[in-house]
């Protein structure tokens, strides 16, 4: 098995932070360098073992979809290739898992597409008969197929999980965290909030109907958004991966049962099954749960693209 990548220790430009799986470095004003990483997280908390190819998988997966999708609205890339930033002995840390990116200014929300009901979505129907204030139709079963997708917007939190929030609220919200650039750009907080709940509503039917007919059903997603200094929006960070969607196999999806995933569910029932009290520090990982975790990130990644994944080495 490929040796994983836990942390990069680049040298030859400034470290700016490490979120749960990425590293991001400092290229120039305009220009920055964000390494994906093997790390998995779960239940809000970073395991202490990689998954071997889980960086690769969720860079070229994005990488995928960024062209797929690049006619419904700009994104981060640049088209710089992440091994001409770096020095010759550091190459081998970013070769095919990293990415160069324009510096943008991220709207303070994520934006989550649902297309069945599933997950926090299927808690909130069950006491409600709506998800996040949106009125579904009775008596839908779980992980259901919605009659069209919807859009809930959700904060970004520091700690813990992050909330679901209005319409309203995510129109004030970029409006408060934008308001050096979108007056000179002539648009508004609500403006962008609309443009991006229309952005991905657009992006997730796409890609849905693309991947059904790949035998993956995408039950639901987020995406995060970002402008530039002309407040033109932007798709930034990943997108429509494992990590940020939730992925079912069409030919064993059945309504009223919770279908099994392609992410790391093998990792999620370890830890239930061993009955860890979900506070870190994480427990330790068996090799099986490893490697079948990363296994179901290979399998979703070339049923999509129909590529083979590009190793490291």
């Amino acid at each position: 098995m490929t040796q994983a990548l836990y942390q990069s220790s680049l040298k030859s430009l400034p470290l700016l932070g490490r979120g749960k799986v990425r590293d991001i470095y400092a290229i120039d004003d305009d220009r920055l360098l964000i390494v994906t990483s093997d790390r998995l997280s779960a239940f809000d908390a970073v395991l202490p073992d990689p998954i071997p190819h889980k960086g690769q998988v969720l860079t070229q997966l994005a990488n995928f979809w960024f062209d797929r999708l690049a006619h419904v609205l700009p994104n981060q890339l640049t088209g710089i290739d992440p091994e001409s930033v770096v020095t010759p002995e550091e190459r081998a840390q970013v070769r095919n898992r990293s990415l160069v990116v324009k510096r943008l200014r991220p709207l303070p929300i994520e934006a989550v597409v649902r297309g069945y009901l599933i997950g926090s979505g299927w808690k909130d129907y069950q006491r409600s008969g709506a998800v996040c204030g949106i009125a579904l139709p009775p008596g839908l079963p779980l992980a259901a197929r919605l009659p069209e997708p919807i859009f809930t917007p959700a904060s970004k939190a520091t700690v813990g999980h992050d909330e679901n929030i209005s319409f309203a609220r995510m129109q004030a919200d970029c409006e408060a965290a934008l308001s050096d650039i979108l007056p000179r750009a002539g648009k508004t907080g609500a403006q962008i909030a609309e443009q991006a709940r229309a952005a991905a509503l657009q992006l997730y039917t796409e890609a849905a109907a693309y991947a059904l007919e790949r035998g993956i059903i995408i039950a639901d997603t987020k995406f995060e958004f970002g402008v530039d200094a002309a407040g033109t929006l932007h798709l930034i960070d990943e997108a429509l991966t494992p990590d940020s969607s939730r992925f079912w196999p069409k030919d064993s999806y059945q309504p009223g049962h919770n279908p099994p995933s392609y992410d790391k569910q093998y990792v999620r029932d370890h830890l239930e099954a061993i009955g860890w009290n979900k506070q870190p520090p994480a427990p330790a990982l068996p090799a099986e749960v490893i490697a079948r975790t990363s296994a179901k990130y290979i399998e979703a990644y070339q049923q999509l693209t129909g590529r083979k994944l590009a190793d490291p080495h």
